[in-house]
C-alpha cells in the first residue's frame, strides 16, 4: 500500500466519466500541476499529466485493459502519493464500471438539482419556507447504493440538465463570491466569471456522499439554461438583450469554459476525446485559458461546427444525447433546436440495429398536449401568422412564460418525430425493441407512449421518459398547472388555438401510462437486457436517519 502524503490533493473527484467494455477515464481537480496516476486491480497503472486552466489544474485520465462487465476497484495517487480513497471513508472501495452487450445493464438519470443543506430545513436562502427543497434525490440514491452489492450498482447516470444554477447560488457560495467583489454590482448574487463557476462545481460534486457516487458510477452531462442563465437561448431578442449587459460576456465565457471542463470532454469516448483539437490544444499547453477562452467565445457567437451533443453504448442499448439549448438557431421563421450540421450527427448516430436506443434531451420532446399545442401556437404567433403586432405580443409571452421546448421550434419536433418514426420502421437500420426518449427540465415526471400513425410501419415501442427535478420541487400552483396541461379540455383549446395559427395536428400521438404526473424530488432509470427493458421511477422520502427511496412506479418498455 502507498503510504498518504498531504502536500498535494485532490479539490474535486475522481469521477468517473467515460466507462465502456475494457477501459474508462477518471476526471480530477488538484491543487497543483503534476502527474495523476489511477491504479485498478488486475491492470497496468495509468497515468496522466495536469493541464492547467485560470489557476484550476485538471486531468482526464485513460484506464485500459479492464474485464467487461465488472466493478474493478482503483486507487488515484499524485506525484506517486496516495490520495484516493479516503483513509477514514465510510463508503465501499470507488470502482470502474464496465458494461457487457450480453449483461444487466442499468442507466440511471434526472435532473435540476439546486444545492442546499441536507438538514432541515433544506433551504437556499432565509426566506424560503420550511419545506425548502427537500431532500435530495441523487445524494439519496448513492446513499441506498451504499448498501447494496457493486454487481448491483447502475453502469451510467444521466444528469441532463441544471447540474449547478449559476443564477441561484446558496448562501454558501455568495459569502464567497463576496470576498472577491462587490455584489452591489451586477451581476450582483449570480455567477459572474469561470472562477465563480469553479466554486458552483466544488459546491455541487464536493459533498461527500455525491462525491463517492461521481467516483463510482460513470457519468454522462449536458446542459441547460440554469447552467448559464435561466431561459438562455429562449429567442433572439432574448440574446440581443442579454448581450446589452456588460457583464453577460465574462458570464457566457466563463460558462462555456467551464462547461467544457467539466461537463463536456468527460462525455467523449477516449478516442474522440484525443480526436479533439481543442482539447488537444489546452492539454498540450503549458496554460490552456487563453485556447479555451477563444474557444468559449466562438461558441457562444458561432455555433456552426461547435457539437456538444455525444453517444455512448452501454450493455443492448445506445445513448444519443442531444444538446437542446447551445446549438439552437434563433432566427424567426428558421428556429431551430441544433444546426443542420449537429441534427446529420444525430441521425447519423441514432438508428436501428440495436436492442433498445435512449435519445437524451434535457428539455422534452413531448409535454402536457395543452401546453404542447401552446408553445406551437406561440411560435406561429412569433412568426407572424397573426400579424407584425401581434408578433411582438407573442415573443413577450414566450419570453414570460417559457414557451421554449421542442413543440415551440416546430421544424426541430417535426423532424425528431420523423427521426424516431424512421428508427421505429426499421428504415435506418433494424428496428430496436424499445427507443426512449429521456428528458427533464419541467420538474415534474411521467412516462408516456408515443403512437404513429396508421401506415407508417412502426414496429418498435416508443416512449417518453422525463424526470425532474433531482432537488428542485414546483409548488402547489405550479403543480397545478402542469397537471391542467395533461386535461382533455385543455388538448381540445390548445389544438384549436393551434389550428387557428396555421399549425398542423402533431405527427404523433402521446399518453400518460399512470394517471397522472409526479412532483417529488426523484430519479428515474432504465434496465436493459438483450430485448427487454423496465422503466422505475423512485422519489425521495425524509426519514429519522438517513433519507430513504420510495419506489413509485415501475413498467415494462
Amino acid at each position: 500500500m502507498v503510504p498518504l502524503r498531504m502536500s498535494r490533493d485532490l479539490i474535486l473527484g475522481p469521477l468517473v466519466r467515460y466507462a465502456g467494455r475494457e477501459e474508462a477515464t477518471v476526471w480530477v481537480e488538484i491543487d497543483g500541476p503534476g502527474d495523476v496516476e489511477v491504479r485498478a486491480e488486475g491492470v497496468e497503472p495509468a497515468t496522466a499529466s495536469t493541464w492547467t486552466i485560470a489557476g484550476h489544474h485538471y486531468a482526464i485520465v485513460r484506464v485500459r485493459g479492464l474485464a467487461p462487465d465488472t466493478a474493478t476497484p482503483y486507487e488515484v495517487l499524485l506525484d506517486g502519493a496516495r490520495v484516493w480513497p479516503q483513509a477514514d471513508s465510510p463508503f465501499p472501495p470507488s470502482v470502474l464500471r464496465t458494461h457487457d452487450p450480453q449483461r444487466p445493464a442499468r442507466i440511471v438519470w434526472g435532473s435540476c438539482r439546486v444545492c442546499v443543506p441536507h438538514e432541515p430545513p433544506y433551504s437556499l436562502t432565509k426566506d424560503e419556507d420550511a419545506r425548502g427543497r427537500e431532500v435530495d434525490a441523487l445524494r439519496t440514491y448513492a446513499l441506498r447504493m451504499r448498501g447494496l452489492p457493486a454487481a448491483d450498482w447502475p453502469h451510467l447516470i444521466l444528469l441532463l440538465g441544471d447540474q449547478v444554477y449559476a443564477d441561484e447560488v446558496s448562501l454558501q457560495t455568495l459569502e464567497r463570491i463576496k470576498q472577491r467583489r462587490d455584489i452591489s454590482q451586477p451581476p450582483g448574487e449570480e455567477i459572474a466569471d469561470y472562477e465563480e463557476y469553479t466554486m458552483l462545481y466544488q459546491e455541487a460534486w464536493a459533498e461527500p456522499v455525491i462525491r463517492w457516487l461521481l467516483s463510482t458510477v460513470p457519468s454522462a452531462m449536458i446542459f441547460d439554461d440554469h447552467d448559464v442563465h435561466d431561459d438562455w437561448n429562449t429567442s433572439l431578442s432574448w440574446v440581443r438583450d442579454i448581450r446589452e449587459q456588460p457583464w453577460w460576456q465574462d458570464r457566457i465565457t466563463g460558462g462555456f469554459m467551464a462547461y467544457c471542463v467539466y461537463q463536456h470532454w468527460g462525455n467523449l469516448p477516449p478516442d474522440e476525446l484525443d480526436e479533439d483539437a481543442f482539447y488537444t490544444a489546452v492539454a498540450e499547453a503549458q496554460d490552456g485559458t487563453e485556447v479555451l477562452r477563444e474557444f468559449a467565445r466562438r461558441a457562444d457567437r458561432e455555433i456552426d461546427g461547435v457539437r456538444w451533443s455525444f453517444c455512448r453504448d452501454v450493455g443492448s442499448a445506445r445513448v444519443v444525447i442531444i444538446d437542446s439549448r447551445a446549438g439552437r438557431v434563433l432566427t424567426p421563421g428558421h428556429r431551430s433546436m441544433v444546426d443542420p450540421g449537429e441534427w446529420r450527427w444525430i441521425t447519423e448516430h441514432a438508428r436501428g440495429g440495436i436492442d433498445h436506443l435512449i435519445i437524451g434531451t434535457s428539455l422534452p420532446l413531448l409535454l402536457g398536449p395543452g401546453l404542447h399545442h401552446v408553445e406551437s401556437w406561440n411560435e406561429a404567433i412569433c412568426d407572424g401568422a397573426w400579424g407584425p403586432l401581434a408578433a411582438k405580443l407573442g415573443e413577450k409571452i414566450r419570453r414570460a412564460v417559457d414557451l421554449e421546448h421542442w413543440p415551440a421550434f416546430h421544424r426541430s419536433y417535426e423532424a425528431f418525430c420523423g427521426l424516431l418514426g424512421d428508427v421505429a420502421a426499421g428504415r435506418r437500420g433494424a428496428a430496436p425493441e424499445t427507443i426512449t426518449v429521456v428528458s427533464g427540465d419541467v420538474h415534474h415526471a411521467y412516462l408516456a407512449e408515443i403512437g404513429f400513425r396508421p401506415g407508417t410501419g412502426a414496429r418498435s415501442r416508443v416512449w417518453q421518459a422525463v424526470c425532474s427535478p433531482f432537488r428542485n420541487p414546483l409548488d402547489s400552483r405550479e403543480r397545478r398547472g402542469i397537471l391542467a396541461t395533461w386535461t382533455p379540455l385543455a388538448q381540445k383549446l390548445g389544438r384549436v388555438l393551434a389550428r387557428s395559427a396555421g399549425v398542423p395536428d402533431p405527427p404523433v400521438g402521446w399518453k400518460l401510462v399512470h394517471p397522472e404526473p409526479w412532483f417529488d424530488n426523484q430519479v428515474a432509470g432504465i434496465e436493459v437486457e438483450g430485448p427487454a427493458a423496465v422503466f422505475t421511477l423512485d422519489k425521495a422520502v425524509p426519514d429519522e436517519a438517513d433519507p430513504r427511496l420510495e419506489r413509485v412506479f415501475a413498467r415494462a418498455l
